[in-house]
């Protein structure tokens, strides 16, 4: 829900699981004075204070020998540097945690890394990390007798499913209840807030205000949730009392209240308000994750230069992955500008209502899928260099060749992915195309086979079916004619393990058809239209960001034909552009 009382939260049930594993000190006022010590050193975010009360607290755990204790609090070490968005520092941390867990043995306090790495792949965006991660936490928490703690983790994966799958959190927030009536009755008041909070961000009134009715009870029986402040703000909402709710979410919610408001006025129907709440909220998003790149990409200099300093003779090394490093930052602006772009773009939009919420809608499938098909590259890219700046491994020439092939694939993949991308803006921006060339189809068809025989799959045979004659030409642009052909080839081959792929050209009346088909997986009939949306990918497991279709057709069109897919060929996939005939034999 809200980042700072996700962590908050957190901390809560990390000095819970102390106390649960506290024996002979659970009374000593010396434990409970340097617990209390950590905790507010925490809130206040001084460095200086948590780290000195924080080592003091596990000197005292590691001399009675709790060592479940100990790592509790050495996640809250790590919950502490995602506070300040140092991921980078809370990666390390989490993998140091890892290796002492496995050199000791503690398999039943290995959710704790499972559970730091969650939270760290959900700080960056990684939401399917994220839920890997939780339910790994679940599974290990059952398995190891920790069930009284899983509650709290049932409602992280509430927090990143709800707005994806509200149905499976809503069931997950079941499951927190269940748990914790027979484990933890203590935390039962907080899910049920929870719960209510989730009512009112799937439109559910009448059970929000059941709810909110529940939690004034439980508040004036004495007892309190991290929710509390939300539910007030939404309850303001419901009673219609819109600007007094907006007041108070910008008053007590933080990092959070753009994403608050824009809820409340989707639900109050005032699209503008909303749009524009929306448009802060990204705002917000950008800022926090240039924050968190710029401490990440911080901690990888600070790491490079101390390896330069201890290892002199590993300079090469050192300027090679300052290279790559300076890469990465170059496809970072790209990427910002990009998004920029797209929301300056949106914004001339905001007068039409419908139009507004589908360049909303472009935006946000936008950075799901860059997000979804740059993080793994990258987090490749990253891994490999920092096991080639490791200075305790000695590699082989073969395994180090083997490392910068990959670096070297993933970078290409990235690379193409923004020219996709770059390609599109120019088609867009690109106004009358001046149709100079006089292409030979049956050539031009045949260069096209000859080209792209090496890259179709083992088995699979590309054909050329021409009934044109070898003296037919058109007058057209060859170079975006190739690029429609290139990208239709590339689709099929991506789709199609066996068969064949087949190019096709035929004359009717005043157009002139190119075909390509193939025997590949097919495509829905329902989604003949779709499929030349962007970002539209039926398979999410194939490499790309739904940007080739669109492409073909923008080009198509600005050479005067179209492109579509044949409903009525039922072996795999038809494309058919049609392009108008200039010249003729």
């Amino acid at each position: 829900m809200i980042r700072r009382h996700i962590l908050s939260f957190l901390l809560l049930f990390l000095s819970f699981g102390s106390s649960l594993a506290a024996t002979d000190y659970q009374d000593d006022p010396k434990y409970h004075a340097l617990l209390d010590s950590m905790s507010h050193a925490f809130n206040s975010a001084d460095s200086i204070r948590f780290y000195n009360a924080v080592g003091r607290l596990e000197d005292y755990l590691l001399e009675h020998g709790d060592l479940h204790a100990y790592y509790t609090q050495r996640c809250n070490e790590i919950v502490f540097l995602m506070n300040r968005n140092k991921i980078f520092e809370a990666y390390k941390l989490a993998r140091k945690l890892s290796q002492e867990l496995r050199e000791r043995k503690l398999d039943k306090e290995m959710y704790m890394v499972y559970n730091m790495l969650g939270h760290i792949y959900r700080h960056c965006g990684n939401k399917e990390g994220a839920i890997g991660c939780f339910y790994e936490v679940l599974d290990r928490m059952e398995k190891a007798g920790y069930k009284e703690s899983m509650p709290p983790i049932y409602l992280n994966l509430v927090g990143v499913l709800m707005e994806d799958n509200p149905e499976e959190a809503f069931q997950l927030i079941d499951k927190a209840l269940e748990v914790a009536g027979e484990a933890a009755p203590q935390r039962v008041f907080s899910i049920e807030a929870r719960r209510t909070v989730s009512y009112y961000s799937v439109g559910d009134t009448l059970k929000f205000l059941e709810g909110y009715k529940k939690y004034k009870q439980g508040e004036a029986e004495g007892l309190s949730s991290v929710y509390g402040r939300v539910l007030e703000v939404y309850h303001l909402a419901i009673q219609g009392k819109i600007d007094e709710a907006v007041q108070l979410a910008d008053k007590e919610m933080g990092e959070d209240k753009f994403s608050a408001m824009t809820t409340i006025y989707k639900n109050a129907g005032r699209w503008r308000d909303a749009f524009e709440s929306l448009e802060h909220e990204y705002a917000a998003k950008d800022s926090v994750n240039s924050l968190v790149m710029t401490n990440s990409m911080t901690g990888i200099q600070d790491e490079l230069r101390l390896y330069d300093t201890e290892r002199e003779a590993a300079r090469n090394k050192f300027i090679g992955l300052s290279a790559i490093t300076l890469l990465l930052l170059l496809l970072i602006v790209a990427l910002v500008y990009i998004v920029f772009s797209r929301r300056r773009h949106m914004a001339q939009l905001q007068n039409a209502y419908q139009r507004a919420l589908e360049s909303d809608r472009l935006k946000a499938d936008f950075i799901q899928n860059m997000s979804h098909e740059v993080r793994t590259p990258l987090n490749i890219i990253s891994g490999f260099t920092q096991v080639i700046a490791d200075p305790n491994i000695d590699y082989s020439q073969e395994e180090r060749r083997n490392m910068a092939q990959m670096i070297q694939k993933n970078t290409a993949i990235i690379t193409n992915l923004v020219d996709e991308i770059l390609e599109l803006s120019k088609s867009e921006a690109e106004g009358h195309v001046t149709k100079k060339d006089q292409v030979n189809v049956n050539a031009f068809l045949r260069e096209l086979k000859q080209e792209k025989e090496k890259q179709v799959a083992s088995g699979v045979a590309l054909r050329l079916d021409s009934v044109v004659g070898d003296s037919f030409t058109l007058q057209t642009d060859k170079t975006m004619l190739q690029r429609i052909m290139v990208l239709l080839l590339d689709n099929a081959a991506k789709y199609t393990e066996k068969g064949s792929i087949v190019m096709k050209a035929r004359q009717e009346g005043e157009r002139l058809e190119l075909i390509v088909e193939d025997t590949g997986c097919g495509i829905p009939q329902s989604e003949a239209e779709h499929i030349f949306n962007r970002f539209v990918k039926l398979d999410n497991f194939k490499v790309g960001i739904g940007l080739g279709l669109p492409i073909c057709r923008s080009l198509a069109e600005q050479l005067g034909g179209t492109v579509r897919l044949d409903t009525t060929y039922s072996q795999g996939a038809r494309f058919v552009v049609s392009l108008p005939v200039l010249a003729r034999e």
